[in-house]
Formats: structure tokens, C-alpha cells, sequence
């Protein structure tokens, strides 16, 4: 699976940006779309989370209420609506797909994107 990001850039606080995934090449059962996040001088974070039917959604706590996770599968693209966003927001983001492992329980995150960066000024 290849996973093209796009959509980052600046806004001001209380902005919005809708970033996009779009992957192409076979999946291999990696059908869970997820979106991560890097600031400068931290570790990557989980965002929010996809099930293949869309059914299902997972969000960190620090932005649940403000993102919101969707995917079209006809044109095999994920979206993160951002909303209300927050310097502490600001970080580069990253797609992922993934699927979930019976045996240790988690999701594995097989495939990345290269990553789209978001600034949020204050």
C-alpha cells in the first residue's frame, strides 16, 4: 500500500483543515485507516481511527469533539476534519494503514505516509 497525505498547512487557532489520505496498491487485509501525529521534540501520538466499512471510529482523547475521522472507499481516501484547533495541535501528520492482530490484541500499522505538517499560530 502506498498512502499520499495532503492538506496540512497554517491556520490561527479556532481554524479548521481537513487533511486527506489517499492510498493506492493492494491492502493485503491492512483495511484499518488511522492518523498520527509528530510535534518537534516529541514522540508520534495516536490520533483517530478507521474501521474498513466506517462503521467504527477511535479518537485520542485530546481531540475528541474537535476531528472527526471519515473515509470513502470508492476513492480509497480517509479524511481528518480538524476543527477548533489548538496551538498544541501543531505537529506533523501522518497516515497509516493497518490491521488488527488477534494474537497480541492491538492494531498494527503496517504502512505510513509521508506526512503532511499542520501549524497552529496563536
Amino acid at each position: 500500500v502506498q498512502l499520499q497525505a495532503s492538506g496540512g498547512g497554517l491556520v490561527q487557532t479556532g481554524g479548521s483543515l481537513k487533511l486527506s489520505c489517499v492510498a493506492s496498491g493492494r491492502t493485503d487485509d491492512n483495511d484499518e485507516r488511522g492518523w498520527f501525529r509528530r510535534a518537534p521534540g516529541k514522540e508520534r501520538e495516536f490520533v483517530a481511527r478507521i474501521n474498513w466499512s466506517g462503521s467504527r471510529t477511535d479518537y485520542s482523547h485530546s481531540v475528541k469533539g474537535r476531528f472527526t475521522i471519515t473515509r470513502d472507499r470508492a476513492e480509497n481516501t480517509v479524511h481528518l476534519q480538524m476543527n477548533s484547533l489548538k496551538p498544541e495541535d501543531t505537529a506533523t501528520y501522518y497516515c497509516a494503514a493497518g490491521k488488527y492482530s488477534r494474537s497480541y490484541l492491538t492494531y498494527e500499522w503496517n504502512y505510513w505516509g509521508q506526512g503532511t505538517l499542520v501549524t497552529v499560530s496563536s
